[in-house]
């Protein structure tokens, strides 16, 4: 470990901290989510989502920082990401078992509410696959548009900001990759099993849950660019 690591550990340390040795702040915390859910998935998503790009930044290049990373345009960017995992999970945690009550499993809507038993993990795979075939997909060409988009503009609020040519970023961006890495691989042997946990959680603590898993999306993604 170099000192560039422990200082990127003391720092992510330091910025977690008040939450577990204050119970005012933690008090707070849970308070402030349960009320403001969206604002919370903005924050956690443009901080936790956002280390871990800079930890897939470290395993690509040796270190946290480069010039024309654009560490504040990616916040920006996770953070509107995060509002639209809300919005999926809302949707998909409401419209599956409603689905599955369609095709005739009658507690589908309900057995969620209670302990855990096989219809509960059957309907928290049923929403977590359903979300990451429909929604996954979409989240991440976007977050490879914007990617690209920040990069070439040299990581500057500026050019984050200045019209982004998402027709020829589409063109051409490494499909070979995207298909046969990051959809075909990732979402079927780690997102539906990871968002199975999640959708298991009490709801108040998905999205926290997701934005931890957010460091694993940026780290998969920042080593999928890495790919050849």
């Amino acid at each position: 470990m170099k000192k560039q690591d422990i200082y990127f550990l003391g720092a992510t340390i330091l910025l977690f901290l008040p939450f577990f040795v204050s119970n005012d702040v933690y008090r707070f915390y849970k308070d402030f989510n349960h009320e403001h859910g969206m604002v919370m998935a903005f924050v956690k998503f443009a901080v936790l989502a956002t280390l871990g790009e800079l930890i897939g930044l470290r395993i690509k290049t040796g270190s946290y920082y480069q010039s024309g990373f654009g560490v504040w345009p990616r916040a920006l960017v996770w953070g509107f990401i995060g509002l639209t995992i809300k919005l999926a999970f809302i949707i998909f945690a409401t419209g599956t078992p409603g689905f599955l009550s369609y095709m005739g499993m009658s507690d589908a809507t309900t057995v969620m509410k209670g302990s855990f038993s096989s219809a509960k993990l059957l309907v928290a795979f049923s929403t977590s696959a359903a979300m990451n075939i429909i929604y996954a997909p979409v989240m991440m060409t976007f977050h490879k548009m914007s990617d690209i988009h920040i990069v070439s503009n040299g990581g500057t609020m500026k050019g984050f900001l200045t019209p982004a040519h998402f027709d020829k970023i589409l063109g051409g961006m490494n499909w070979d990759v995207m298909w046969n890495f990051v959809f075909k691989k990732t979402i079927p042997f780690f997102w539906i099993p990871a968002h199975t946990i999640t959708f298991l959680l009490p709801p108040d603590v998905q999205v926290l849950f997701a934005a931890l898993l957010g460091i694993a999306l940026g780290t998969i993604l920042a080593v999928a660019g890495k790919k050849k």
